[in-house]
Parts: structure tokens; sequence; C-alpha cells
């Protein structure tokens, strides 16, 4: 039987596990790309990220995304989530605590002979004082993207290095990369592998996958949505379902 306390201790784990999936996200994945919103172009996301591991249920439901083309090759990037956790018997919580604050700038354009290169730096600002979804310390994560598309085959991915202040807490690093193959004009799915070192003394490094995809009932709205599991030290369920409008 799994006791309160080693419950909670999960929960802690799990909600720095989040913490990467969901604040440096190219939805639907962990992975994201160099791609810039077109100029004067808009992209509103309502999503939800759900994770499981023995009891323990924690994620957004949901959050909101919002990204804009401000000028050619740069777009601006915030993201608004409503966090929740739920222990089994034992109840839950929801709140604020982070907003996500972003500037993606590709700086290399794709060519037939060499892939697209941007680089995203985002900042979560502590907004709400909530001790359970947020430590008080604003974080930082420094990442460089690359992508490169062969007809139908989009392949993207590259790395980042999170500043993060904090008792007890680490600098850490994210690297995953993602391949995907559109179907038709209405379904595109692919597939993704990361990896993050410890982003506490208490935490060890893992590794994971995720496959998902979209599907497109028009140029302008699309489903979007991936599933997945850890394969090294974080074996946690995880899941992703959002929906995007383009403008």
């Amino acid at each position: 039987m799994v006791t309160l306390n080693k419950k909670y201790g999960i929960l802690s784990f799990i909600l720095i596990f989040i913490k990467f999936q969901v604040c440096y996200s190219g939805p639907p994945f962990g992975t994201d790309d160099p791609e810039t919103v077109m100029f004067r172009h808009w992209e509103y996301y309502i999503s939800s990220m759900n994770n499981y591991h023995e009891g323990v249920w924690s994620g957004t439901s949901p959050h909101f995304e919002i990204n804009y083309g401000l000028v050619p090759n740069v777009q601006v990037h915030l993201l608004l989530p409503i966090n929740y956790d739920y222990v089994q018997h034992e109840g839950g919580n929801i709140g604020y605590a982070d907003t996500e604050f972003g500037i993606k700038f590709r700086f290399i354009q794709e060519k037939d002979n060499s892939p697209q290169v941007g680089v995203f730096p985002i900042i979560e600002i502590p907004t709400v004082k909530n001790s359970e979804f947020s430590d008080g310390k604003a974080k930082i994560f420094l990442p460089v993207w690359v992508q490169k598309t062969w007809g139908k085959i989009t392949s993207y991915g590259g790395a980042g290095y999170w500043i993060n202040p904090g008792a007890n807490n680490k600098n850490w690093i994210f690297a995953g990369w993602e391949a995907q193959y559109n179907f038709s004009p209405a379904i595109t799915l692919g597939g993704e592998l990361f990896y993050h070192s410890a982003s506490s003394n208490d935490d060890k490094s893992g590794a994971g996958f995720n496959v998902g995809g979209s599907v497109n009932p028009s140029e302008k709205f699309h489903i979007i949505f991936s599933f997945g599991h850890g394969l090294i030290n974080d074996h946690i369920f995880n899941s992703y379902i959002g929906f995007l409008w383009t403008i």
C-alpha cells in the first residue's frame, strides 16, 4: 500500500515532469520547432495536459496559449495554465501560478540542402502566490531548434538549457527529436523521443516518447493530440489534447 507521504513525494516528482512537458512544448509534443507564426497572424490554443503515476493525476485543465507573428520570422508567445493535481482517495488542488512568455526568432531559412534554425527563449513568471504549483522563482529556458522537410515528411528537434533557481533546484537540459508524416491535408501523425537531465537534487535524469499528431477539419481549425510514457526513471503516462485556431 502506498502511504500518503509517499504519494505526495511522487506528486512532487510529477510536477517537475510537468514543467518540461507544458512550459516549452511544441504542441502536442515536448520538442519544438523553429517555424514562426506568419507575420500579423495568430494562433490560439485551448488544451489539457495530463500525467498519471500510481494513483496520482496532475496537469493542466486547461491551459491557454496565444502566438502572434510580430514581424517576419519573429513570434511572441503567451501561455496561461490552470494547474491541478489529484491523489486518489485523498483529494486534489487546482490553481494558477506561473505565466509563460517567450519570443521565437528564426534566423536561418530552410533551403533545399539546409534546415531552418531558430531560438525560442522563454521565461516562466511567478504570477499568483501558490506553493502547490510554484516555488515563486522565475525560470528561463534557452533552446535552439532545427527543422527540415522532405515532401510529406518533416523532422525537427534540438536542445535547451533551463535556468532553474530555487531551494534544492538544479539547472538542467532538455533535448528531443520529432518526425511526422502528412498523410493528407486532414491528417498528420508523428512521434518524438526526448531526454532531460535532473532538475533538482532529488530528481533523476529521464527519457521517454510521445506519439500523436493533428486532425484538420479545416485550414483554420485543428485537433491536436499525443500520448506517451517514460522509458528511463520517468515511469509516467502522459497525454495531451488541444484545439488550435489559426487566423
